[in-house]
């Protein structure tokens, strides 16, 4: 799985302020139309049906076609065609023009709310009823993720999950931090400068433009919200939130803004061999569980550890947790073999068997706990914490918005600026972003 930066997010989401921006042509049956009970293997009709997903690496696609061709087993009168490399617009406009596929998959949950709130993706809440699915078996910031106002209109395929990874080198046998302080007293103490102050290695970078360092990855570690219970903007009325940015814009003024921001703009590109974790230039980092497969491809010596991340210090129960997101699926409108495209979406995110296969080839996080206790999934230590911090009861996500990547990109702006010390007042800073994010909610119709 690979991260959507919220810059290409935001070309992928149609307008929310036209909520049914999705609904287009009616091209086949719904899954709410009568069906044979328990959809055995000899009930469903044959049928060649269409999977769309994002992945494109040939390792990607065999772990699609292995997962495929154990569903074939169970259902050989079904034929999947799949076609890789789809983004979330293709998606959209595949379903307003009457031409979409059975089964979808997306990279980014940012669409789930506005695909759910338009009827653009099929509710499977009745599917999942009858054939007795219990939705407990996600943890419940997954299932957060896949549904909107009642709506479960997709579930979740694949699971990406956030910690922090430490050179045990750089270390100096210091153990990983878990609270913000602990962190930046590290930081302070594992970073080297030049005589002429010029940063050569970081203990970790606190600025919201180093690639994972966006706020919904960050909130967690002080169980900041986002939303209020009405869909309202809570970040300027949280003070878990001026928290954070107090204790991260403190460790940016140590650095030198200026400063970090030249080291920062010298490093190697996030998801080639070059980046600075690899290379040992930046001894602590944010990152997703996929990192470990990337650092046996492309830095195979680095001595290396994981962790959760830090938490608030007055907020210890925090430790463990996390934030989480991840790739969804689902059966978009218009499909034209519902019930054969149920039972792909089914098979895929509840069968043990197809998440493991799926997760030792992408190394990305199964999202049933069957699944994350299998002994056939592969795993270490380092991988371990990921799956630790994911099923933790206080990992949260994102909540879903019909606003999503225009709420994120207000926030990442603000806190660019704040971090840069062009911005004075905190509190009156925080409450502006609270009124762009409402005044967009009222446009989209609340």
């Amino acid at each position: 799985m690979r991260f959507v930066p919220l810059a290409a997010a935001a070309a992928l989401l149609c307008s929310a302020a036209l909520t049914a921006c999705t609904a287009g042509k009616e091209a086949g049956p719904s899954l709410g139309a009568p069906r044979p009970s328990g959809s055995a293997a000899q009930s469903l009709p044959a049928a060649t049906i269409e999977l769309w997903h994002g992945f494109s690496t040939d390792a990607e696609v065999k772990a699609f076609e292995d997962a495929i061709a154990a569903f074939n087993q169970k259902f050989p009168q079904i034929t999947v065609k799949a076609t890789k490399g789809v983004q979330d617009d293709q998606i959209t406009q595949a379903i307003r023009g009457g031409g979409a596929p059975d089964v979808a998959a997306s990279f980014t949950t940012d669409n789930v709310a506005q695909w759910c709130r338009s009827g653009a993706f099929q509710d499977l809440t009745p599917v999942i009823a009858q054939d007795g699915i219990d939705l407990s078996v996600l943890p419940a910031a997954a299932r957060s993720y896949t549904a909107f106002e009642g709506r479960q209109c997709t579930l979740p395929l694949l699971a990406d999950a956030y910690g922090l990874y430490y050179n045990k080198a750089l270390m100096k046998g210091h153990e990983p931090p878990r609270t913000l302080s602990e962190l930046a007293d590290l930081a302070k103490k594992l970073t080297v400068r030049d005589a002429d102050g010029t940063i050569k290695v970081a203990g970790f970078i606190p600025s919201v433009q180093y690639y994972e360092n966006s706020p919904s990855h960050l909130g967690p570690m002080v169980g900041a919200k986002w939303y209020n219970a009405d869909g309202t903007s809570a970040i300027g009325s949280d003070p878990a939130w001026r928290e954070l940015l107090t204790w991260q814009k403190e460790l940016v003024d140590w650095y030198g803004h200026d400063k970090l921001e030249k080291f920062r703009k010298s490093l190697g590109d996030e998801w080639s061999a070059e980046h600075p974790f690899h290379e040992g230039k930046v001894a602590m980092v944010l990152d997703g569980e996929w990192r470990n497969a990337m650092i046996a491809l492309d830095a195979k010596g680095l001595d290396y550890g994981t962790a959760p991340l830090p938490v608030a210090d007055d907020r210890p129960e925090l430790y463990g947790s996390g934030f989480t997101a991840g790739t969804v699926i689902g059966v978009p409108k218009g499909a034209k073999h519902p019930r054969q495209a149920w039972e792909l979406v089914k098979y895929l995110t509840t069968d043990t068997r197809s998440l493991v296969t799926l997760s030792n080839a992408l190394r990305n996080v199964p999202t049933t706990k069957a699944a994350m206790d299998s002994p056939d999934l592969t795993k270490d230590a380092n991988f371990q914490t990921f799956l630790d911090v994911f099923a933790h009861p206080m990992t949260s996500t994102l909540p879903a918005s019909v606003n999503s990547v225009f709420n994120q990109e207000a926030f990442a702006a603000f806190v660019a600026k704040w971090e840069r010390g062009s911005v004075k007042d905190l509190e009156a800073g925080l409450k502006d972003v609270d009124r762009q994010i409402d005044d967009k909610l009222k446009l989209s119709g609340g």
